[in-house]
């Protein structure tokens, strides 16, 4: 029988409007892109979450310098790193089930399913595949920000964002090198 994941829990409050901005990275691999501190630092986080595979420890000292940094641990990360697994974070009325492995393929996993909906989680955020997204699966939103660490393939190197205001919660990706909004290029539909 495999070990229980150790599991943490963090509330982040919201600011006195009723707003609260997070950045969200994932798999820094010990060099995040160098665009990425003036990057957020511009944009001004409240707080930082990292979904693992952070490798150097440092990494997470150079992002709290510039905001609260909540941190899971990813499978290339060493137990020394006295990170949880799984970190449920509280904010606002938004509650966020943060872990490395969360989705095989496109679908999340039922085991992580299970676990973020017994927290009373509505969001599930994620890193590992490197592959960035938006979805809704299994009666929960999954949000994979990307990789912001070394290039892997031919995919971009990206951050996310969370936005809670007056209007609900806003997922977005942000391109590390232009600092621009990213959407995912077009899929061409064949004609019928």
């Amino acid at each position: 029988m495999a070990p229980k994941p150790l599991r943490s829990i963090a509330t982040i409050p919201l600011r006195p409007d009723g707003a609260l901005r997070l950045a969200v990275v994932a798999d820094t691999h010990s060099h995040p892109h160098p665009k990425l501190g003036a990057g957020l630092t511009a944009w001004a986080p409240d707080a930082i979450l990292h979904a693992g595979d952070i490798g150097d420890r440092a990494v997470l000292d150079e992002l709290a310098a510039i905001a609260p940094v909540h941190a899971v641990r990813g499978n290339i990360d060493a137990r020394e790193h006295d990170l949880p697994d799984v970190l449920v974070v509280t904010a606002g009325g938004l509650r966020i089930y943060l872990t490395h492995i969360a989705v095989v393929g496109p679908r999340l996993r039922a085991d992580v399913a299970r676990a973020a909906r017994a927290e009373g989680a509505a969001l599930v955020v994620c890193g590992h595949s490197h592959v960035p997204f938006i979805a809704k699966d299994r009666g929960l939103t999954v949000f994979n920000p990307g990789s912001i660490g070394p290039r892997r393939f031919h995919l971009p190197i990206l951050y996310g964002t969370i936005e809670l205001g007056p209007r609900g919660v806003r997922l977005a990706h942000v391109d590390a090198e232009s600092g621009q909004p990213w959407l995912p290029p077009a899929v061409p539909v064949p004609s019928i």
